[in-house]
């Protein structure tokens, strides 16, 4: 069970997915006040579209998926944030929304050299088939608002490549590598990229402000202060 304030999503009612990566990325990406249009590229169930619903009260969310969004809008209209919040069923490669986008965030799929599954919709959602890195990146570059950002988790091996593709497009500003707790290696990498040109005197080999962040404590369902601290405003107990 997951349960925003004001907004609880139960499992046994509601078939939301809810993950830990959806719920880092969520929590982690960075929000501004002046932001008003954010899109949430491979929205899924809409778990992140509707946390940055609740976190930028003035902004229009957009969730667009290549799969089904009719969940995610089921979702959205049992939220408080429904009438802020569009869900499209279309690959982000043809997306062509009026306006750029203030900030973006993305759960993508990440698998790019392992074997593909049997089961089309884990491969859709695990393997970047219909989403490779370099059209991901393109079209990042192409919707993202000139001052704008752009928030990703991946796997540590698949966000060294996705680093690697975007260099002379997009600059690497943030990182907090994720433990699950402090005896495991970092197994995931939260990210935040701005276009290349975005500040005077950015350059693509700028080192990024770097930081760590462990989950659990290594006690069974026992979570550190920091992930507590960076979620608590998602749930209605802890």
């Amino acid at each position: 069970m997951f349960r925003f304030k004001r907004f609880t999503i139960c499992q046994d009612r509601c078939p939301m997915k809810v993950g830990t990566d959806g719920v880092l990325l969520g929590a982690w990406a960075g929000v501004r006040p002046s932001d008003r249009r954010i899109l949430d590229v491979g929205t899924g169930t809409g778990l992140i579209a509707l946390m940055m619903a609740q976190r930028a009260p003035e902004a229009l969310i957009t969730g667009v998926d290549v799969e089904e969004v009719s969940q995610a809008r089921e979702n959205a209209a049992a939220s408080p944030w429904g009438g802020r919040v569009a869900f499209e069923q279309c690959p982000v490669q043809e997306f062509a929304p009026d306006e750029r986008f203030d900030l973006i965030v993305s759960n993508p799929p990440f698998f790019v050299d392992s074997l593909t599954c049997p089961d089309e919709g884990r491969t859709t959602a695990r393997h970047a088939v219909r989403l490779p890195f370099d059209q991901l990146r393109d079209a990042v570059v192409r919707l993202l608002a000139a001052e704008g950002r752009f928030a990703v988790i991946l796997p540590t091996d698949e966000a060294r490549r996705f680093v690697d593709i975007c260099r002379g497009f997009l600059a690497q500003t943030r990182s907090t590598g994720v433990r699950t707790t402090p005896r495991r290696p970092v197994k995931r990498l939260l990210m935040e990229f701005v276009h290349e040109n975005a500040c005077s005197g950015l350059r693509s080999d700028s080192p990024p402000v770097c930081s760590e962040l462990v989950v659990g404590t290594g006690e069974h369902e026992q979570y550190t202060p920091e992930y507590r601290a960076l979620t608590r405003d998602f749930y209605l107990k802890f």
